[in-house]
């Protein structure tokens, strides 16, 4: 079960495990933090589960889509480590990945 870090907006860092399959999103909701609200349940129609991913994974992920670019475009905090958490599956190459929630827009 790959294991996948969680940073909050108060810094204040978890390690929480996922199973394989799941979105990155599902797991940060399922284990209680809050602060990612992910209002449209991931279907890729909001910027609510914006996350800045750990630079180190940066090449383990699927590429962005349009959608998820487009959205990411809304957010006042987008960086070069934005990504939309609902769009990041969770696999063993995964193991010990590094997410931050971004601030709220």
């Amino acid at each position: 079960m790959p294991k996948l870090i969680v940073v909050n907006r108060e810094g204040e860092e978890r390690a929480v495990d996922g199973d394989n399959g799941l979105s990155v999103m599902e797991i940060v909701r399922d284990n209680g933090f809050d602060e990612l609200l992910a209002l449209c349940g991931g279907c890729c129609s909001c910027a609510t589960c914006h996350v800045y991913i750990d630079p180190a994974f940066a090449d383990k992920l699927p590429a962005m889509s349009e959608d998820e670019n487009d959205l990411l475009d809304s957010s006042d905090h987008r960086n070069e480590q934005s990504r939309l958490s609902c769009q990041i599956m969770i696999s063993d190459d995964l193991d010990g990945l590094r997410v931050t929630i971004a601030p709220e827009d």
